[in-house]
C-alpha cells in the first residue's frame, strides 16, 4: 500500500532525525543515504521542528562556510528509542536504499 502524502512526510522527518542523531548528520551526507534531492533534505531538517523535534545546526570550530553537522537537541514528545527500534521500516516505506 502507498504512503499518503501526510504518511511519507511523517516517516521521512523521523527517519531523518534518526539518521542525524545515528551521525548522518550533513545536508551531503543525508542526500547519500536516502537518495533525496538536495532541497528536499533541506526541507526536512528545518521542518523537524513542526514535530517539536529540535535540530540545530554545529559549525565545526574554525571552518567557513557552514561546514559542520546538524545535532538533535530535544526530540520533543518523539520517542527517539522507538524511532531507532523502527527506522529500517521506515526506510524501506521511504523507498531509501539500504544503508
Amino acid at each position: 500500500m502507498a504512503l499518503s502524502k501526510t504518511q511519507s512526510s511523517f516517516y521521512r522527518r523521523l527517519y531523518v532525525a534518526h539518521l542525524i542523531a545515528v551521525g548522518t548528520a550533513s545536508i551531503p551526507a543525508l542526500i547519500e543515504a536516502t537518495g533525496m534531492p538536495r532541497r528536499t533534505a533541506q526541507d526536512t531538517v528545518n521542518a523537524l521542528i513542526e514535530l517539536d523535534i529540535h535540530c540545530e545546526f554545529e559549525q565545526q570550530a574554525g571552518a567557513r562556510h557552514h561546514i559542520g553537522r546538524y545535532v538533535i537537541r530535544d526530540w520533543g514528545p518523539i520517542d527517539p528509542t522507538w524511532v531507532a527500534a523502527h527506522a529500517e521500516r521506515l526506510r524501506e516505506s521511504l523507498g531509501y536504499p539500504p544503508s
